[in-house]
C-alpha cells in the first residue's frame, strides 16, 4: 500500500503492533515481553526523532507517522535488539532500489516509500536476523 499511496494506515499498523506484542505475551513469541516492549518503543521513538530532527533542520517533513508505527509493529515482533539491523537494511536497500531506478530512467517521485523497505527489512531480520549479526560480529573476533 505503501508503495501506490505513500501511506500505511493504522488499519495495518495498530493490529500488527498489538499480535506481536500478544505473541510476546503468550510465549508463542520468540522475543519476551519486555523485549517486546522496549522494541515497540524504541522503534517508534528512534524514527520519530529522525523526523523531528529533520524538520528542525529543514523546516520539512521527511517521513510519515506510518513508518514510525511500522518500526514499532516490527519491534514488538523482533525485539530491540533487531532495530539496528532493520533500520540498516531497509535503508541500504531503499537507497539501491531508489538509485537503479534514477539511474534507469525509473518514474520520478518527489516522495519515496520507506515501508516496503521496513517491511522486507523486518521479514529478513526475523528469519536471518541471528544468523546476519553473528556473522558480522565473527568478522571482530581476534583469535
Amino acid at each position: 500500500i505503501d508503495a501506490d499511496t505513500t501511506l500505511l494506515p493504522d488499519s495495518m499498523n495498530y493490529p500488527l503492533l498489538w499480535a506481536g506484542l500478544l505473541a510476546a505475551l503468550l510465549g508463542v513469541s520468540p522475543v519476551s515481553l519486555p523485549d517486546a516492549v522496549v522494541g515497540a518503543m524504541a522503534g517508534y521513538l528512534s524514527l520519530w526523532s529522525v523526523y523531528w530532527l529533520f524538520k528542525l533542520l529543514t523546516g520539512k517533513e521527511g517521513m510519515g507517522y506510518g513508518d514510525f508505527k511500522l518500526l514499532a509493529a516490527l519491534g514488538a515482533w523482533v525485539g530491540w535488539q533487531y532495530l539496528p539491523l532493520i533500520i540498516l537494511l531497509s535503508s541500504v536497500v531503499g537507497l539501491v532500489f531508489t538509485l537503479l531506478a534514477a539511474l534507469f530512467g525509473g518514474e520520478k517521485r518527489t516522495q519515496i516509500p520507506f515501508g516496503p523497505y521496513l517491511a522486507a527489512a523486518g521479514w529478513i531480520a526475523l528469519l536471518w536476523g541471528d544468523t546476519i549479526i553473528s556473522s558480522y560480529l565473527g568478522m571482530f573476533r581476534i583469535s
